[in-house]
This record gives C-alpha cells, sequence and structure tokens, in this order.
C-alpha cells in the first residue's frame, strides 16, 4: 500500500438541482464520471504503485463540484474543487508531481494548466 492517496468524492454533481439529483442515477453524477476516467487511465498509469485511488462519499465541496484531494501524511495535502471530468490525466499529471516532491510543495506555475483554474487548498503538513 503507498502512502499517496487521491480521494474522489463520488458524490460530486455538478448541477445539483433537487428534482434532479433525485431523479438521476448516481452514474450520471460527474464525480463518478470523474472517478472512472480516473480508474481507466490508472490501468495504463506508470505510477500505480505510488499513488492509490480512494473514492470517497463526500469532500463536503458540494458548491463547488467535482473535488478530489491529495494526501500524504508527510506532505502537504491539496483540495482541488471545480474539477471536470476531463480533466483527469491533468490530475494524474499532478500526481505525478506530488509523488515527486519531497513535502508536497508544487509551484502554481508547475500545475497542468487546465487544473490553475480549479480551487485549490493547501493544506500544511501537521
Amino acid at each position: 500500500m503507498t502512502e499517496n492517496v487521491l480521494f474522489v468524492c463520488k458524490s460530486c454533481q455538478i448541477k445539483p438541482d433537487k428534482d434532479a439529483a433525485e431523479a438521476s442515477s448516481k452514474t450520471d453524477r460527474e464525480g463518478i464520471q470523474l472517478l472512472n476516467q480516473l480508474l481507466a487511465l490508472y490501468q495504463n498509469w506508470a505510477h500505480q504503485t505510488k499513488l492509490e485511488i480512494r473514492e470517497v462519499g463526500c469532500l463536503w465541496t458540494c458548491d463547488q463540484p467535482c473535488a478530489v484531494a491529495f494526501a500524504n501524511r508527510h506532505k502537504a495535502t491539496y483540495l482541488f474543487t471545480q474539477v471536470l471530468p476531463s480533466e483527469a490525466r491533468a490530475l494524474l499529471h499532478f500526481g505525478e508531481l506530488y509523488i515527486d516532491s519531497k513535502d508536497g510543495s508544487i509551484p502554481w506555475k508547475q500545475l497542468p494548466e487546465v487544473l490553475q483554474s480549479a480551487e485549490i487548498a493547501r493544506i500544511p503538513q501537521v
């Protein structure tokens, strides 16, 4: 098991309309679509042994879906929100930067371009 984990919120829904949320199936949610995109790309990704992908029920960013978090107990944690399912490849690219970093500090200019416009929080290591 690796120390680097990518948490993916599977309940994220970009257009959280009450009626639509009840009517739509869980597989229609963008959080599930993002998770599926990541898992498909992960199958052929060279760093599988260094990053584990875990789905979580909710990351509590419902007003800014989709949400993911990169975590490692020895590094800063990153929370990205407003990530589209089509940006899964960029997340794995960020994962490579995160894996290679000593303390989890990634300069903003090194982020994949599509993630530079995402909402980002960097939480220092405890």
